[in-house]
């Protein structure tokens, strides 16, 4: 638990929220001089929000929009260093095969023909790949029950990112650059104040030129206004699944993978075992009922998990049982397009939000916090205006 914390104590920064986008913004601030402090409502890495369950994926080619390449590509470089200080294991290239029905218009993230919007950005940016045709994806990885007519697009540099490890390292690395981590603190208000912004907590007061706001599931309730109107909050269930051939499913056997739904069904994603539990992860995820972040249901039924099971992998993947070796749950915070959310607060402009990473950020999350950081610093960096919340004002 930290340490009291003095009232109006000052800062350069404040980020409030400490996931995979507040840690990662935090240790870009301190690894720039800034002066920083961090604040969560918990002790990060936990379990309580969006940053856990022991893998993300991760892929170059971004079917959500080509927008985000120059992102996952930074996060990737970014791990490899922040691998080098921490000793600690944060990206595992596996190989990653998105497929799907050649033809649906199911919707993936807000974007339709997900796969081919995939192949599309590869081309654009360069990035290596093949696409496949049933067959070959049947003769390559026969662990998937295909229907035959599916398109595939394999990328050998997509993998897993390992969430936890990735929150934690940043945050020891920005301790060790000087910030202030404040845990087990919840936030009570955020409000302008003279020459910057104050955050109050149940604790103390902190005054700061600026202050970052990425509480996730919390955000809305902390900044209210268009926000409590435009943001949802969604309950994910993860599963990991007995395998009677755990060979099939080791690390160069078998890729992270997402199958886009077809017209009708719903589509899936997995990993391979790589995270030291004995079962295959796979999930797929709702985007229809709401939750109350503190009022979520954290434990997984027993029917959940036979609903997934028979209804999406028992079609979809061979040699897996219908046992549940473990199970979580984790909130996504979704916008009206699922896309990200990074502006400056309507009424405040010391007040900074960055929010709605829709289920598809982890992957950008360290870059992302590289140029939030620059942004907030007033120093040139990547150009985040593409996720300015005006859009939605365009769209209405």
């Amino acid at each position: 638990m930290s340490s009291s914390a003095s009232s109006n104590a000052s800062a350069d920064v404040i980020v409030v929220g400490l996931g995979a986008i507040g840690s990662a913004t935090a240790y870009q601030l301190a690894s720039r001089g800034a002066k920083v402090i961090g604040i969560d409502r918990y002790a990060p890495p936990h379990t309580m929000g969006s940053s856990h369950g022991a893998t993300r994926i991760t892929r170059l080619a971004i079917g959500e929009g080509i927008e985000y390449v120059p992102l996952v590509r930074r996060s990737h470089s970014i791990w490899r260093e922040l691998e080098r200080e921490c000793g600690e294991p944060l990206y595992r290239a596996t190989g990653g095969l998105i497929f799907g029905p050649t033809r649906s218009d199911a919707l993936h993230h807000g974007k339709r023909d997900f796969v081919r919007r995939t192949i599309d950005a590869a081309v654009a940016h360069g990035i290596a790949h093949e696409v496949l045709g049933a067959a070959e994806i049947g003769a390559r990885f026969p662990q998937f029950i295909l229907e035959g007519d599916e398109i595939g697009y394999w990328e050998p540099e997509a993998g897993a990112v390992f969430p936890e490890a990735c929150v934690r390292a940043q945050l020891d690395a920005a301790r060790r650059r000087g910030a202030t981590l404040r845990v087990e603190e919840e936030v009570l208000a955020i409000e302008a104040a003279p020459g910057g912004a104050r955050v109050r907590t149940a604790r103390a007061s902190y005054v700061a030129a600026a202050v970052v706001v990425a509480a996730g599931p919390w955000l809305a309730r902390l900044v209210g206004g268009v926000y409590a109107e435009r943001l949802r909050v969604l309950r994910q269930v993860l599963l990991w699944f007995e395998t009677s051939a755990p060979s099939l499913y080791a690390p160069g056997a078998f890729p992270i993978f997402i199958r886009a739904a077809g017209d009708g069904d719903e589509h899936l994603y997995g990993f391979p075992m790589v995270d030291d539990v004995a079962g295959v992860k796979v999930a797929s995820e709702q985007e229809t009922t709401t939750t109350d972040p503190d009022a979520v249901d954290r434990t997984v039924s027993a029917r959940e998990a036979d609903a997934t099971y028979r209804g999406n992998v028992a079609l979809r993947l061979r040699s897996i049982g219908p046992r549940v070796v473990r199970a979580a749950t984790c909130l996504y915070t979704t916008s009206p397009d699922s896309g990200f959310i990074f502006d400056r607060h309507p009424e405040h402009d010391a007040i900074w939000i960055v929010s709605a990473c829709s289920g598809h950020a982890f992957k950008h999350s360290a870059g992302l916090g590289e140029a939030i950081a620059d942004r907030v610093l007033g120093r040139p960096g990547f150009d985040l205006s593409v996720f300015a919340s005006r859009r939605f004002d365009v769209a209405a």
